[in-house]
């Protein structure tokens, strides 16, 4: 093996089960070949879960992007690196010392490196990229690009890929430009070649397998930009904000494609990116209040911004979707980083007494499901609907079901009074409770000459729409605004229950993009004997099976990435439960939860409670 191989006695030997983490330069344009070396695995038939951890400016900070590969279908984060493949002299002594112990470190060996600068427990594999491309391209640029395809051929090699699922994706990827085509092929075998002259086998393989299935891979926000487009929003006001951008984009690519009049050649939508987030906000209500299906896409910051608006909305009882798909905060916070800080603020959105329905979708075909049932709420409950996506799901291509549409399925507007209903006398009243479930009818700009006009006011009013400050009146406005919430308990996504094999004591509650490492962590908990039931949220309001669900176990560990336990204080609140049953289980640097965090936190928790596992070993 070319470079210092260090002494590890017990190299890490696995076939596809791995975790292969590249540190790069953001800007050097590794971020394709990095993808192609994921897809590549993904096309013999073994399940990856990449994702990519840049930082927020354009060019020159460090860039990770980590693989899972996992034949058994894990696509959380595990936790620890395999195989790291160290390109930055930046990171160099953190990405080292992130390799498990008898894992491997490929580095660009050019210029030796001291011997402090590694370790004795890992194996070192060397190959002098540089060196190869400045004696073979003379342009500065084409030798770091290629420099990138260069060790995607030398991995490919190592770790036993088929060498033609990664020509495959360069000729997809250059389809109708033949010069770069076979300049990036030409790269990809020097790599290879490189590799079986002068490189020892690793323990580390890939193997065709048949696991990926019907399964499709996409991320979260494209596929919650399609559920928009198959739910009927026809509006979409937004500003340009990390994460979330490329959702409103997408919506852009999707609505060019499919809602152009196939005859006249118009658009059949309207995407206007606004001037700041009060003005999308501003927009959406609008248009909601004239009928449209509208929404935006934002994070945390953009729902600071858009709070009186949300306000109006929600006691003017307009419909509008906000997806926010969640960022580390405060204020800008970590803009690149992910986390789930935005479920209070959403959850309880702008001023006085307010609550708003929040969907938890926890991959892309939840973005794409929940989207288009969340413009289908916010018709039939006449109210703000949020979707709480993160960045880790919004950006990073996941493997997850195919999306599936009934196109016999028509969009539920709620209750709407007709120019016919009006005629045939029917009591109009605006934000009248006329079905004991706490939804007013409301009329269509326009729908009659003369009868169902009413004044849209922030102020509060009679339920005729007639401006009042009588305290009964408010009261009664305020109190059918609490029933309409509860209706909603029964027509969103309800919360998912596991049960586990033994009777269990012990519980835990997460939701959104905690679910692929939660799933992981179950089974290594169970493998040591330590079991719980489990329960993922999809939506709040919260069903009454959710306070059972609390109350039959001793203690109930609730999972999230954020500082404050935002989800538990949710819990405590709205059930009013002991908070000494409710134990919090908190992961907020930044990065996406790990199945190793999560075992090892509750496993701690439960053998501190007196439970006694049969097995001793550590969290694997």
């Amino acid at each position: 093996m070319s470079g210092h191989a260090g002494h590890a006695a017990h190299a890490i030997a696995a076939v596809n089960d791995f975790v292969i983490k590249f540190a790069n330069v953001n800007g050097s344009g590794s971020a394709s070949a990095n993808e192609m070396f994921a897809k590549a695995i993904l096309r013999m038939g073994v399940p990856v879960s990449p994702r990519n951890i840049f930082p927020s400016n354009i060019q020159g900070l460090p860039t990770w992007y980590e693989v899972r590969v996992n034949e058994r279908g894990w696509l959380g984060r595990r936790g620890g690196v395999d195989l790291m493949v160290a390109m930055n002299p930046q990171t160099w002594d953190a990405d080292v010392k992130e390799i498990e112990s008898g894992g491997y470190l490929f580095h660009d060996n050019s210029k030796p490196l001291p011997l402090s600068r590694l370790r004795e427990d890992i194996r070192v594999i060397g190959m002098p990229l540089t060196a190869i491309c400045n004696a073979t391209y003379e342009d500065p640029r084409q030798r770091q690009l290629f420099k990138n395809i260069m060790y995607v051929g030398a991995l490919s090699l190592l770790l036993g890929m088929d060498v033609g699922a990664i020509e495959t994706l360069i000729a997809e990827q250059y389809r109708g430009k033949e010069k770069l085509l076979d300049a990036n092929v030409r790269a990809l075998h020097l790599g290879r070649d490189h590799a079986a002259g002068h490189l020892e086998p690793i323990g580390l393989q890939v193997r065709a397998a048949d696991n990926v299935g019907e399964r499709i891979f996409i991320d979260g926000n494209s596929a919650a930009a399609l559920g928009c487009l198959y739910g009927g929003a026809s509006v979409c006001a937004w500003y340009p904000i990390t994460p979330s951008s490329s959702l409103a984009e997408a919506f852009q690519k999707y609505c060019q494609k499919y809602r152009v009049d196939p005859e006249g050649g118009g658009n059949r939508y309207a995407i206007i990116q606004a001037e700041d987030e009060i003005a999308s906000i501003g927009i959406l209500t609008g248009a909601g209040w004239n009928g449209a299906r509208a929404f935006t896409a934002t994070s945390g910051p953009g729902i600071s911004l858009m709070n009186e608006f949300i306000g109006l909305a929600y006691f003017a009882e307009i419909p509008l979707t906000i997806i926010d798909v969640q960022r580390g905060g405060p204020s800008t916070g970590m803009p690149t980083r992910t986390q789930q800080s935005d479920v209070l603020a959403c959850a309880y959105a702008s001023h006085g007494d307010t609550k708003h329905v929040v969907l938890f979708p926890e991959d892309p075909s939840e973005c794409f499901e929940f989207s288009a049932q969340a413009l289908d709420l916010a018709d039939r409950l006449q109210t703000p609907v949020f979707v709480l996506s993160d960045l880790d799901i919004g950006m990073n291509q996941r493997l997850c079901a195919p999306f599936t549409w009934d196109d016999a399925r028509e969009y539920d507007r709620g209750k709407i009074m007709t120019a016919a209903d009006l005629d045939a006398g029917r009591d109009f009243g605006r934000y009248k409770d006329v079905d004991g479930d706490g939804i007013p009818y409301r009329t269509y700009p326009g729908t009659h000459p003369e009868r169902g006009a009413f004044f849209t006011r922030g102020t509060s009013r009679d339920p005729y729409a007639r401006y009042s400050e009588r305290g009964p009146d408010y009261v009664y406005n305020m109190e059918r605004l609490l029933r309409k919430f509860d209706t909603a308990k029964a027509l969103v996504p309800q919360p998912v229950p596991r049960q586990a094999a033994r009777h269990a004591p012990f519980a835990a509650i997460h939701y959104g993009s905690t679910a692929p490492a939660m799933a992981e962590a179950i089974d290594v908990l169970e493998a040591q004997d330590l079991h719980l039931d489990t329960l993922r949220l999809r939506a709040f309001p919260f069903p009454e099976s959710v306070r059972q669900f609390v109350l039959a176990h001793e203690q109930v560990f609730v999972v999230e990435q954020n500082r404050d336990a935002q989800l538990r204080t949710l819990l405590i609140n709205e059930f009013d439960l002991d908070p000494a049953r409710i134990v919090a289980v908190l992961h907020y640097d930044g990065t996406p939860i790990t199945a190793r965090f999560i075992a090892g936190e509750i496993r701690r928790r439960m053998l501190g409670a007196n439970l006694q596992p049969r097995g001793e070993e550590e969290v694997a």
